[in-house]
């Protein structure tokens, strides 16, 4: 029988592995498609779409929570990592092979919007916005739950969270609203 202090981690733990796993089918799916360096390239720059392109920490979800959970590393600090590691990706397959980003619908999207500077990298700092404040949230509340800055919690009384909920739900407004003006929409 397991204890209920080792549920939380569990539970991280079989997320963590379904989504690796999704991960992984994923690539076997672009490596039989293709090749195996086709698949893997186009996997990683799948996942950096995620985690660029989006307004929540959803790709960096691999890393963030179960690094949080197992480690204690503040899940603000990994999505740094993440990000900064899907940015390398990008700029080298920009560099060095572009013609990847030609593989499906979405890496060819993806690639669109890192040519257009303006006005597709508002999607990208929209979506940096929304995944750092999520993140930092999430960060936030993992501390109530673990008792640490409870007075600060109860000394502002919500105001502070609020503030980033709502805060969150503006970006994320207007993150939509650039997807449908530019057309996007249908594609994502």
């Amino acid at each position: 029988m397991t204890h209920p202090a080792q549920s939380p981690s569990r539970q991280v733990l079989i997320k963590f592995a379904l989504l690796l796993a999704l991960l992984v089918a994923y690539f076997i799916y672009l490596w039989v498609r293709f090749d195996a360096a086709t698949g893997a390239i186009a996997a990683a720059l799948t996942w950096s779409f995620f985690v660029l392109c989006t307004p929540i920490a959803d790709a960096g979800f691999l890393l963030d929570f179960p690094l949080r959970l197992l480690f204690g590393v503040r899940m603000v600090v990994s999505e740094v990592v993440v990000w900064a590691l899907a940015g390398f990706i990008n700029g080298a397959v920009l560099l060095l092979a572009p013609h990847y980003y030609q593989t499906t619908s979405l890496t060819r999207l993806f690639h669109e919007i890192l040519l257009h500077p303006w006005p597709y990298w508002l999607i990208v700092l929209l979506s940096g916005a929304g995944t750092f404040l999520s993140v930092k949230f999430g960060d936030e509340l993992m501390d109530v739950l673990h008792h640490r800055d409870r007075d600060f919690f109860h000394s502002h009384q919500f105001k502070h969270e609020l503030i980033m909920v709502a805060f969150f739900a503006v970006i994320v407004f207007a993150y939509y609203r650039l997807i449908t003006t530019l057309g996007l929409e249908a594609v994502l």
